[in-house]
């Protein structure tokens, strides 16, 4: 696959380059483009992502970073099984248990919510930081919502996290999954009042808590531009032509 001139590979993090240093030269700068063609596409296009994960699965297998990449590109694309696989492969080069949340959302997205479950109760979840924690304790929310749990989902987000004040990089997503969760179990006006604080919480965009907020007040965008080109093209009647003498 193509990669664009001004791509060299030295982007990547030092970490992964130390550990593409059991390359080749050559081969180390070819896997090391295609990992950052990986990391711009995986959100705005996972599909060409995924392509560029593939070639340097080709390339280098024996690489953990090349083995996670390749498993967020899958999981991006919603193929959980060969995500999960790849993660797998990772966690046993490594020891790293930092994958143990998405892989359990792997499960999720598997149709096993039971499992998820389970590895949300492990061990391994006990070593994560604090947003591995965050971060599993979504996932089995979710988990719980995909068997019908929803007020089992609640509880379980019922955090200190939650219910700090204190705005850390996953306040937002975590605000924004309890008050959908709330929203399902019918509890609107609690629903609402989490939205927004997701919104102030939100300051990067992550989640569309502002759209949702809107929504529940009653709020319709109505688009501008849509409104001129059907202005535009709107057919007019043509003048009756004047009768002559």
């Amino acid at each position: 696959m193509p990669i664009p001139e001004d791509v060299t590979g030295d982007e990547i993090d030092k970490d992964v380059r130390q550990e593409l240093q059991s390359l080749p030269k050559t081969l180390a700068d070819d896997v090391a483009r295609n990992l950052v063609m990986v990391a711009r596409l995986l959100d705005e296009d996972p599909e060409g992502a995924y392509g560029y994960s593939r070639v340097a699965l080709r390339l280098a297998s024996r690489v953990s970073a090349v083995r996670e990449a390749a498993g967020f590109a899958s999981y991006a694309n919603q193929k959980y099984g060969e995500a999960l696989a790849e993660f797998r492969a990772a966690k046993r080069m490594t020891g790293n248990i930092d994958l143990w949340p998405v892989m359990a959302d792997c499960e999720r997205g598997l149709g096993r919510p039971e499992k998820a479950l389970d590895m949300a109760g492990a061990p391994e979840v006990h070593k994560l930081d604090k947003a591995g924690q965050v971060e599993m304790r979504l996932v089995a929310a979710g988990a719980r919502r995909d068997m019908g749990q929803l007020d089992a989902a609640i509880v379980t987000l019922q955090s200190p996290e939650l219910a700090s004040n204190s705005v850390q990089p996953w306040t937002a997503r975590l605000r924004y999954a309890y008050a959908d969760a709330l929203l399902a179990a019918g509890r609107e006006s609690e629903a609402r009042e989490w939205f927004a604080k997701a919104v102030e919480a939100d300051r990067d965009g992550s989640t569309d808590a502002s759209d949702r907020l809107a929504e529940l007040d009653g709020v319709e965008f109505v688009d501008a531009m849509a409104d001129d080109d059907e202005g535009e093209g709107a057919d007019v009647a043509p003048e009756e032509p004047e009768e002559k003498d």
